[in-house]
């Protein structure tokens, strides 16, 4: 069963592209939640893995000069498939070796490496589990490190079973950097949760277009609902919406639905889904869209998977350790830049460029608050390099954007003396709507359609009836309209906006958007587009960053 890590990965392509419309809260639970569940199968830990261990063990300590050797006994590669960068610079024997362990109650945590330099700080652990104790997966309620005045420092992190070797492996990252040359630091797991995978089976008919809920009170999940909605081309939309009697799940655990055929083969997805996105009412909300002939068809079942604690070891582990910059000062740089980009709205300039051996940044500031830099693409240009980047949201930062860059292929010294251009590709505006209603008649269960246009571009409405709320649908035939953001109808002089039922990806192909707005009790309404999207899909901005010597 794929994790959903790779999942997600499969989906995403780079970690930071923003489901729309823009609901940071949802997106940074999703990134998190990607981050937090790992990677790989679980196998019994076999006796005989122990012993190769402490093999393994002994060969490092006696070869402990060699820098990195340790953390180069492990394969980090699939790990660091997303952190290329250190990937690149523990192959250059970069980073600072630090081979500590703690053990408590059978369990070891050890940190092997720690890469600090001006743009984040990435540690490198394993965790043997015992061999006791052996699962698919771990979760802990708590990681990250507290300085030396106990301020908790948060970041991401990732986490793999290694078969072989019967740990897990694993990288905390964290966008804090220490003032200075060194910092003494602790780096903390709380509760550790060895989880599995856990199943139940549901009765949901998919010919019955109704909306069906099931209760579970089983292993932290309270009841799930779910709802269909028929889409183009011979696929229906699967919306489940699920509630916990344990919060922890919402966080710690992946929740989908699951259809498989009469050979209890396991019916996949046409289209990228979407998962663990929060309702107005705290549910976790997710979309599936399957083709209508499998999901429907005779002998088709449907489960409930998640992931579910088999056993919890509570307590603390932690290691005191000092960071330091040194390896990784040869190469970093910080360069003033201040260059205008006039083609990006909101006064938005290049600030700043931070080079170092795993990484570049462009620091972009904006005259108006919330800019979003309407490009989906990214590349660095390094002397005819290409390095591959995205654009990152900094919270609490809402006058700068971040465009990262991992660093492959290249020496970060070298970049001193090369040219430098970015470059943007496939332009994404977002627009406000016009004062023109659509008007809605004759709302009842059937589906009724009608056409409008925004800017030229045309845009066929649909809505319904369906549980006693409404439904309205928009599409558009011109595949350079990215979509409506969202609808709204006025009571007075106030907006009530539809709440999103359908979760699109910006930049995605698929412009079809839907609103529910509950409780609906009229047969007549007026709704207005808030926003919508339009795309330049051959649209390129090269921006020349620095010249080279």
């Amino acid at each position: 069963m794929e994790r959903f890590e790779n999942n997600l990965k499969d989906q995403m392509k780079t970690a930071n592209n923003v489901p729309y419309p823009d609901f940071d809260r949802m997106w940074s639970s999703i990134q998190q939640n990607e981050l937090k569940v790992a990677g790989g199968e679980s196998v019994p830990l076999r006796p005989h893995r122990r012993k190769r261990i402490a093999i393994i063990t002994g060969i490092s300590v006696a070869l402990m000069a060699t820098p990195v050797y340790a953390a180069l006994n492990y394969d980090w590669s699939n790990l660091l498939s997303y952190r290329a960068g250190i990937q690149s610079a523990l192959e250059q024997g970069l980073g600072q070796t630090i081979e500590q362990s703690v053990t408590r109650d059978g369990i070891t945590l050890t940190v092997h490496t720690a890469f600090i330099d001006e743009n984040r700080t990435f540690l490198l652990y394993s965790l043997d589990p015992g061999s006791t104790r052996a699962s698919e997966q771990v979760a802990f309620d708590h990681i990250g490190l507290k300085d030396k005045e106990g301020h908790s420092i948060e970041g991401r992190y990732s986490h793999q079973w290694n078969e072989e070797l019967g740990v897990f492996q694993g990288y905390f990252e964290t966008d804090w950097v220490a003032d200075g040359q060194m910092a003494d630091v602790e780096f903390m797991i709380e509760n550790i949760h060895f989880t599995g995978e856990g199943k139940q089976s549901i009765n949901y008919d998919p010919q019955n277009p109704n909306t069906q809920a099931f209760p579970i009170q089983k292993d932290g999940i309270d009841s799930v609902t779910l709802q269909s909605f028929e889409q183009a081309e011979g696929e229906v939309l699967l919306r489940s919406a699920i509630t916990f009697t344990d919060p922890e799940m919402k966080s710690r655990s992946w929740v989908r639905v699951e259809a498989f055929n009469d050979n209890k083969e396991i019916i996949k997805e046409t289209r990228p889904s979407v998962f663990g996105t929060p309702g107005a009412s705290g549910e976790y909300l997710s979309q599936q869209i399957f083709k209508s002939n499998l999901l429907r068809a005779e002998g088709t079942g449907f489960q409930l998977a998640y992931d579910r604690t088999l056993e919890t070891a509570e307590g603390t582990w932690s290691l005191n350790t000092a960071l330091s910059k040194k390896q990784m000062d040869n190469g970093t740089f910080k360069e003033a830049l201040n260059i205008p980009v006039d083609q990006v709205p909101g006064g938005t300039k290049i600030h700043e460029m931070i080079v170092t051996p795993t990484q570049i940044r462009l620091i972009l500031t904006h005259e108006e608050k919330y800019t979003r830099v309407p490009y989906m693409d990214y590349q660095l240009d390094v002397g005819g390099t290409l390095l591959s980047g995205g654009n990152w949201h900094v919270p609490g930062q809402s006058g700068k954007t971040e465009l990262r860059f991992e660093m492959t292929g290249l020496h970060a010294a070298s970049l001193a003396n090369q040219p430098v251009s970015l470059i943007a590709k496939h332009r994404v505006d977002e627009y406000a709507g016009d004062n023109n209603p659509i008007r809605l008649t004759g709302i009842s269960a059937e589906h009724q359609s009608l056409t409008s246009s925004i800017a030229g571009y045309p845009i066929t409405w649909t809505y319904y009836m369906k549980d006693n709320n409404l439904y309205v649908e928009s599409l558009s035939s011109d595949p350079s309209f990215g979509g409506v953001n969202q609808t709204y109808y006025l009571d007075g002089k106030d907006r009530s906006y539809g709440m999103p039922a359908m979760l699109g990806m910006l930049g995605d192909d698929n412009n079809k958007h839907m609103d529910v707005y509950e409780n609906f009790d009229k047969t007549e309404l007026d709704i207005y587009v808030w926003h919508y999207t339009t795309h330049k899909r051959d649209d390129v901005l090269r921006v020349p960053v620095k010249t080279g010597k």
